[in-house]
């Protein structure tokens, strides 16, 4: 039997049928728009997921809830926003959106998020340089992997500045016991076809209370005033999500539990697997205190590993899109950039798509991306090094302990 691809993170409904229920509802009632019973039914299981009091607003992807949790932190032309560079650009975009600068904070070694002392440091120097503070501070929860709340949170309320946690990867990961999403003035989440639950395409933002939860849904419909006819005020955006994405996402809030218990347990099976593998190293919590969802789980190769396959790494330009998910890009001419994974990443990366497994390389630092090349960045080499050498592998609901023994074999093969 020829083998199927092994997914980094594939959808997986409810046993149940759970999710083609509620969108079945959803047609039979004919609530097919933004907006419907499925909606409020959803925010409702997210905020008793979430707890602490917390509201949530369902909106259409995790960028639409980073870009409406600026607006209402008043970001806007001329401002500077403080986000970790380690992360995909779905953290820093939304500010170029607004007119403001990005502010790029290297990480920590060991969680691998935002540095605490270098964002204080950049905090400080970009006062001194622009006679003002940032106007929001976005931590993310990279590859679910928590980042340190207790000192990020003591250094944005030394200076007063609003946290926005991007826990789009973090989904029921916690922090000394307490969710992701929860200790800032706003958290992100996403429900894309490759997150811990996905409502096909969408996100939401964990909100303090109503009355923010009211500010974001209004926001969110195109900002209407109060009249028998559509007046404006102020620059609203289509943001809501769909009443039959929203009844997906009541059915995989039944199994998002068990979602984060078969994440934890892959983890556990590659740190079984690989701790006698030389040269690969798992990478884990750095305590007690983080209590990661592990999205995907990542490794790192010691440059010295030599892959199967090497010797041609980079030689050819890719020409489609890598990745389930990966979209449309943009063809290139010359297959390498000023920094790249290091060839036995990317030798690994095509020996294992050969043997049907999706494996890719961590994120690219955005403080390392062209389109940011003129922003300030507080840098410590802890991103760049990471991304020389880090892979990310299967971790889905769909990835089954004979998927990851193949997993950890064919790494083993992949060496020379």
């Amino acid at each position: 039997m020829e083998r199927k691809t092994i997914y980094l993170c594939l959808a997986h409904m409810s046993e149940e049928g759970l999710e083609q229920k509620y969108i079945k509802e959803a047609f039979d009632t004919n609530w097919v728009v933004p907006l419907g019973p499925n909606v409020n039914a959803f925010e409702n299981d997210l905020e008793s997921f979430v707890g602490e009091d917390k509201k949530v607003v369902a909106l259409s992807a995790g960028t639409a809830a980073v870009h409406l949790a600026l607006i209402a932190c008043g970001v806007g032309p001329g401002d500077e926003v403080c986000v970790q560079s380690f992360t995909f650009c779905a953290s820093s975009h939304p500010i170029k959106y607004l007119g403001a600068t990005p502010v790029f904070i290297d990480s920590e070694k060991d969680s691998w998020n935002m540095d605490p002392e270098l964002l204080e440091q950049a905090i400080l120097d970009r006062k001194a340089k622009t006679g003002k503070y940032p106007k929001a501070i976005i931590p993310v929860a990279l590859y679910g992997m928590p980042y340190d709340c207790t000192r990020i949170m003591a250094v944005a309320d030394k200076y007063g500045i609003p946290v926005i946690e991007d826990a789009a990867e973090g989904l029921g990961s916690r922090f000394k016991g307490q969710v992701l999403g929860t200790f800032g003035r706003y958290g992100v989440l996403s429900f894309n076809g490759n997150k811990m639950i996905t409502t096909s395409g969408g996100g939401a933002l964990i909100c303090p209370d109503e009355e923010q939860k009211n500010k974001i849904m209004w926001y969110a419909t195109q900002a209407r005033e109060a009249y028998p006819y559509y007046q404006h005020e102020e620059i609203g955006y289509n943001y809501r999500m769909s009443n039959i994405c929203a009844g997906i996402g009541r059915g995989q809030m039944t199994v998002v539990n068990d979602h984060i218990a078969h994440h934890k347990h892959v983890q556990t099976r590659y740190a079984e697997l690989l701790k006698d593998v030389p040269g690969i190293h798992l990478h884990c919590a750095p305590n007690a205190d983080y209590d990661a969802n592990y999205w995907l789980c990542t490794i790192t190769i010691d440059p010295e590993v030599r892959i199967k396959g090497q010797e041609n790494a980079y030689k050819e330009t890719v020409k489609s899109a890598v990745g389930g998910a990966a979209g449309v890009i943009h063809q290139v001419d010359s297959p390498t950039t000023d920094c790249q994974p290091n060839d036995n990443i990317e030798a690994l990366r095509v020996y294992m798509l050969e043997k049907k497994i999706e494996a890719r390389p961590v994120w690219k630092p955005m403080h390392k991306q062209p389109v940011y090349a003129d922003c300030p960045a507080y840098v410590n080499g802890v991103s760049e090094a990471i991304f020389k050498v880090g892979m990310c592998l299967p971790a889905g609901p769909m990835v089954t302990d004979e998927d990851i023994e193949y997993i950890v074999e064919s790494i083993k093969n992949a060496i020379c």
